[in-house]
């Protein structure tokens, strides 16, 4: 498979980014091919301005340059992978508004939907995982991520990962997290990848 992998974290030598390159590895390691969309140094700008709104009544609008770029970009790949930290039990602004406009009416929804196989969103989450099942904020993002972003754009096969406590300061469970990245790449796209 042709997989995109978006990355969003202001920081190169970020976790997110360590996190990013295994699950990279895993992919070519499992014959897949590769591209990694890095969303702030590509300078990719996030707001959604009129030219960029969708048009109900227009399902071929032509959409800015740079939607159009991307929106060429997408169609190039089989399969979608995003790799983000969770600020605010959410996707970083950057990533919303990267689907906010090239995930666009006549493109993503409407007349036309996304022929994307699968998507994997790995997020990591300073918090540990308890943190997160007490109040639900893991099912609330994955019902967002899989229901009301990729189902509704035709994705039939979207999984939500989590990669918890990545503040810890114990080397042996960053190992472990880049470790799971990894997996994750190697078995991309198979029912299997969210077994351990």
């Amino acid at each position: 498979m042709r997989v995109l992998t978006v990355v969003t974290h202001p920081r190169t030598n970020s976790l997110t980014f360590a996190v990013a390159e295994r699950f990279v590895q895993g992919l070519k390691d499992a014959g897949h091919e590769v591209e990694v969309l890095d969303l702030h140094r590509s300078g990719f700008h996030p707001v959604l301005w009129e030219e960029d709104e969708p048009d109900w009544n227009n399902g071929d609008k032509k959409y800015s340059e740079e939607v159009e770029i991307e929106m060429e970009r997408m169609r190039k790949h089989d399969a979608l992978a995003f790799i983000f930290p969770i600020w605010w039990f959410s996707m970083p602004a950057m990533l919303k508004g990267y689907i906010d406009r090239v995930w666009n009416n006549g493109f993503a929804y409407g007349s036309r939907k996304l022929h994307h196989k699968h998507a994997l969103w790995i997020g990591l989450a300073a918090a540990p995982e308890d943190h997160f099942q007490k109040r639900n904020y893991d099912q609330m993002m994955a019902h967002h991520l899989n229901v009301g972003i990729s189902s509704y754009v035709g994705i039939g096969d979207s999984r939500v990962e989590f990669l918890y406590d990545t503040l810890a300061q114990n080397p042996a469970h960053i190992e472990q997290l880049l470790d799971r990245a990894y997996y994750l790449g190697f078995h991309y796209g198979k029912k299997e990848s969210l077994k351990i």
